[in-house]
């Protein structure tokens, strides 16, 4: 196994999923027993473009892709995942996620959503406000999730 400070980082797309209220789609991972809430995540297929892999992420994780894109992070934002995690995830071949965050507004209704999908990953979800979701992800996640909400509000609040 590579020495975690010299592997890469895993390419991935975050998805922040608004409802009419200006809440956000939040899940509890099946895999992680704290109290912790994450928004949908995964990674980018070879050849497939961020917005397909957030589209495709959607409907594997919450089991509908009922959304309309409206906006992009510009840029890539990376995060470690604590060493003995990364060792046990994907091989051990990454030390963390290097993701391209979207933002969509839900264009259904809560029925619509589904998590208990092909291959579940969440075992609760509900909407969040905005300002609390940063406390409430794992501590390694709450940097770019502070980052991500203030940019993706920045510019839905322009258009």
């Amino acid at each position: 196994m590579q020495p975690y400070d010299e592997r890469p980082y895993r390419p991935c797309v975050g998805i922040v999923l608004f409802n009419s209220e200006g809440k956000v789609f939040v899940g509890q991972r099946l895999d992680n027993m704290v109290e912790a809430w994450q928004m949908p995540q995964g990674g980018i297929d070879e050849g497939e473009t961020p917005l397909e892999a957030g589209f495709r992420e959607m409907e594997e994780e919450i089991g509908t892709a009922r959304a309309e894109f409206v906006a992009e992070y510009p840029e890539w934002l990376n995060y470690d995942i604590p060493e003995d995690l990364a060792n046990r995830l994907w091989q051990g071949r990454f030390r963390g996620q290097t993701q391209k965050w979207l933002a969509f507004r839900f264009s259904g209704t809560d029925s619509d959503i589904n998590i208990e999908t092909h291959e579940p990953e969440f075992r609760a979800w509900k909407w969040a406000d905005p300002d609390d979701l940063p406390g409430m992800a794992v501590p390694f996640k709450r940097t770019v999730y502070e980052s991500v909400l203030t940019r993706i509000r920045e510019s839905l609040n322009a258009e």
